[in-house]
């Protein structure tokens, strides 16, 4: 593919990007503000998914759930020492899902993701923006990222990777013990209501 053709492709997916965020507006309008960022940040910067993009870049998460809806895989980052979702940079795929789902493999060791999509697409679950301190060599920045929904079976070998000081599967009740992060919460929540009320399909050959 030409550099002009792999301009082109990108402009595309960021003009995708930005349909899914009307469609994730719609479903949730109270975070009109968050999404508006979002939508300026990845029109201005055309080089959103490169972490070399300051000041931030688009990252992607899993929020990943067992079949049966009783546990979530929970990651205690080596960096922060903190039990968060799993996930990481996009490093120049323009395609968040995709992001989440090599991410979760990656950083679990596990198999056979099914990731939920909605009738307009693969819609995030949560979208969040943070900032991440200060480190070595890298300035202080913000983390535009893209949760989705995944399930997995939790009967799988976990393999911890080097990002983490530990991975396990925790119940709902467990869960609210190891955190009271809000976006962690929020994700709970969200997701409780989707696989209660079906509203989406679970697809496990994904593009």
């Amino acid at each position: 593919m030409s550099s002009r053709d792999e301009q082109k492709l990108l402009l595309l997916q960021r003009k995708n990007l930005l349909e899914l965020l009307n469609h994730y507006e719609i479903r949730y309008p109270n975070e009109h503000e968050t999404v508006e960022r979002m939508r300026s940040f990845i029109d201005y910067h055309t080089n959103c998914f490169e972490r070399k993009c300051m000041p931030g870049h688009v990252t992607g998460s899993a929020w990943i759930v067992s079949p049966d809806r009783s546990k979530y895989l929970m990651t205690r980052h080596r960096i922060l020492n903190r039990w968060l979702q799993l996930g990481g940079h996009a490093d120049g795929c323009s395609l968040p899902h995709l992001v989440a789902l090599r991410e979760a493999e990656e950083e679990s060791g596990l198999a056979n993701f099914g990731l939920f999509r909605q009738p307009e697409g693969f819609v995030p679950l949560d979208i969040d923006i943070h900032e991440i301190a200060a480190r070595a060599e890298t300035a202080a920045h913000e983390h535009y990222d893209f949760r989705y929904l995944l399930i997995a079976n939790a009967e799988q070998p976990l393999r911890i990777s080097d990002e983490s000081h530990d991975l396990a599967w925790f119940e709902e009740n467990e869960l609210e013990k190891i955190t009271q992060e809000e976006s962690i919460l929020r994700m709970l929540h969200k997701g409780e209501v989707i696989l209660s009320n079906r509203q989406a399909e679970i697809v496990y050959s994904v593009s």
